[in-house]
């Protein structure tokens, strides 16, 4: 599939209706496979078939993951342009996990740098569907894409970085972790306009269950895992979202991954090779008895200063990306610590990030019983308004 590569460029204080600076982003005319919902696919690529509404004119597809694909198309009553997730997640309960996950926090949160759901294709009845379609805003890109083909301004990294945390903000503030943070689901337009997506691993912040099966689910983006997650299996807070934005900065300044870790253990080497071993206190903070020993059975090491690193970069820049990726959870900075941080100033502005309500108890309660539930169970509780129980 052809990706888009878009081209950035920065036009000095252009103003929107909220007083904040906002950057450009252009992209290059490109021509990704036709993979309509009717015909032959173009290119040579293979079809895909959308059984969405004829309200919907299928375009490109845009993106494919494992149990989803996503196409922009045409809403023809009104002429916007949409995206359409189609997501197949009733091959694997865990896969029907998480889309209920997405479908509910998507449905919940309202928040400019968060991405909505337009619509949602309604089966027509439970028994027989398998695919599951919500329309949403098309975004143009996203901030992988853009690392790759390109290097950022000081500018971009400021303001992709604020709209990122002014999301972080709202998740937190409901207390839903989004445990998933990383470039790939940070979608952008041609505005500059950031949205975070990709619900699926999300979980409350205030869960006092076991959190074995935490681990479970976590099997990707480990380049964007806090050390926490690796050193013990007993708690986690919102600062592991906190230390997926350092590393998300750390790639914006450099282009490329801060901790590109191969497994477990190399992961935690590349983040002890640049941190340094940590001190006294923070080894005693870690929980599990184990990680202490693996920590001390390692080699001395010294912090390697991040101007060595980033030598180019913003001091203000690398002040945050030093508070956003302390060792230590309790130490590392709150989301609205790094918001009022002199790096992002031209953009703070306190009335306007906004906080979401705390989810309500019992949001996430089929989490507490996913393993008795039947995939017949998790796809009633996908949450439909309305789905009509006969044809």
């Amino acid at each position: 599939m052809d990706c888009l590569r878009p081209m950035l460029a920065f036009f000095p204080r252009i103003l929107n209706a909220n007083n904040r600076r906002k950057t450009k982003l252009l992209k290059e005319p490109s021509k990704p496979s036709i993979m309509g919902q009717q015909g032959p696919p173009a290119g040579g690529s293979r079809k895909i078939s959308f059984n969405v509404s004829d309200q919907y004119e299928i375009q490109d597809v845009i993106g494919e993951g494992a149990y989803g694909v996503v196409c922009s198309a045409i809403h023809k009553p009104s002429g916007q342009k949409v995206a359409i997730k189609k997501i197949t997640p009733f091959d694997h309960s865990m896969f029907c996990l998480r889309t209920l996950r997405e479908m509910k926090l998507l449905r919940y949160f309202n928040h400019e740098n968060i991405i909505s759901i337009l619509d949602i294709q309604r089966p027509r009845n439970y028994e027989s569907f398998t695919e599951v379609y919500l329309i949403q805003e098309l975004m143009e890109t996203d901030m992988h894409r853009v690392i790759r083909t390109q290097d950022l301004s000081d500018d971009h990294c400021q303001y992709f970085i604020y709209q990122t945390l002014r999301a972080l903000k709202a998740m937190h503030s409901a207390n839903v972790l989004h445990r998933d943070l990383k470039p790939s689901n940070l979608l952008l337009n041609a505005n500059c306009d950031l949205k975070v997506c990709d619900f699926g691993l999300a979980r409350s912040a205030a869960s006092t269950d076991d959190n074995s099966g935490f681990m479970t689910e976590y099997v990707a983006t480990r380049w964007y895992r806090a050390p926490e997650i690796m050193l013990t299996f007993k708690e986690y807070t919102k600062a592991i979202d906190v230390w997926s934005v350092g590393c998300i900065l750390a790639e914006m300044l450099s282009g490329k991954p801060l901790f590109p870790g191969k497994d477990y253990h190399h992961q935690l080497t590349l983040i002890l090779d640049v941190l340094g071993t940590p001190t006294m206190e923070d080894y005693y903070g870690i929980k599990s008895r184990r990680a202490r020993e693996y920590i001390r059975s390692l080699p001395f090491k010294k912090k390697i200063p991040f101007r060595a690193m980033f030598p180019k970069s913003n001091d203000m820049a690398l002040d945050l990306l030093e508070k956003l990726l302390a060792f230590n959870p309790a130490k590392r900075i709150s989301v609205e610590d790094a918001l009022r941080h002199p790096y992002l100033e031209p953009y703070h502005d306190p009335e306007d990030e906004p906080t979401a309500p705390p989810i309500p108890d019992g949001f996430f309660d089929f989490d507490k019983n996913k393993d008795a539930l039947s995939k017949e169970q998790l796809k009633r509780k996908l949450p439909f308004s309305h789905v009509q129980e006969s044809c």
